[in-house]
């Protein structure tokens, strides 16, 4: 079965003449189901975390971060998107997920995300020190931090995010690669943690190819290395394109597909309801 459970509506609308290009994209690629995970900045529900959490002085992150904050943020609330995926559902195989930064203060987050009836949930690291590490406009920050401090650093967020139990899926892991920035020392012990996180709070793989084709390591994540760990640890999947336009939705799904059978998987994980049934990989 071929599914892609990791992709994003935000640089559109809420409308049919939009999202109709990610079914078409899934239909024209093989994929049998789609879930859509919406970012967390999308929903005005998360909004004071972000202000809670995000660098916004008037350093170069800052003044970047306060003006992203600010540009196509927290458009619509949690019940118009539950509302327009109801009734996506009615000609459509698509299920109801979101993709959470990681906040600080998870039980407000758990509070949130208890009052819905989600599908499965994404816990993804986008943020260290309060600065958005992925993005290109303040790559430049990256050479203010020792690789080494940024790798401990994320590692603890995952620790702390698979420890909250709010979460059915690591998003991207290690995409800490994305700019090519290659550590020269051992990261086996960071893996190990991450992997022991996840087995631990029961947390899946997301096998994501956004990174191939968004980012400048035009690599599936996680890399190689870590998902030796992670299937050393019996660590289930789901292989995903991070779709922010229609036609991306599964993109290199069959290559990825490879990529996680070249690992030894055979199967993936299905989401209904935060329930979890394993389907043979396709």
């Amino acid at each position: 079965m071929k599914t892609d459970y990791h992709m994003h509506f935000e640089y559109g609308d809420y409308k049919i003449d939009w999202v109709q290009g990610f079914f078409d994209a899934a239909k024209k690629r093989g994929l049998a189901e789609i879930g859509i995970s919406e970012h967390s900045h999308t929903f005005p529900e998360f909004e004071k975390l972000y202000y809670d959490d995000l660098i916004l002085d008037d350093s170069e992150v800052g003044a970047f971060q306060k003006i992203w904050l600010k540009t196509n943020k927290f458009k619509h609330s949690l019940q118009d998107y539950f509302d327009f995926m109801k009734e996506l559902q009615k000609n459509h195989a698509v299920k109801i997920g979101i993709e959470v930064c990681n906040f600080q203060n998870q039980a407000a987050v758990k509070k949130i995300l208890d009052a819905w009836n989600f599908d499965y949930i994404i816990g993804s690291v986008h943020f260290l020190w309060g600065w958005g590490y992925d993005a290109s406009k303040i790559k430049s920050e990256w050479e203010r931090h020792d690789l080494r401090d940024i790798y401990e650093q994320y590692t603890l967020e995952v620790e702390k995010l698979a420890a909250s139990k709010n979460y059915d899926v690591l998003g991207h892991p290690f995409n800490i690669r994305l700019f090519k920035y290659f550590p020269t020392f051992d990261v086996t012990p960071y893996l190990e943690r991450v992997a022991a996180a996840m087995k631990k709070f029961n947390l899946a793989v997301d096998i994501n190819t956004g990174t191939k084709y968004r980012y400048p390591v035009q690599e599936i994540s996680p890399y190689a290395d870590f998902m030796k760990v992670a299937a050393a640890y019996d660590l289930p999947i789901i292989i995903t394109s991070d779709a922010h336009q229609p036609e991306d939705c599964g993109k290199f799904n069959a290559e990825a597909v490879e990529y996680a059978k070249s690992f030894g998987y055979k199967n993936i994980l299905r989401f209904n309801q935060r329930q979890r049934e394993f389907v043979e990989l396709d």
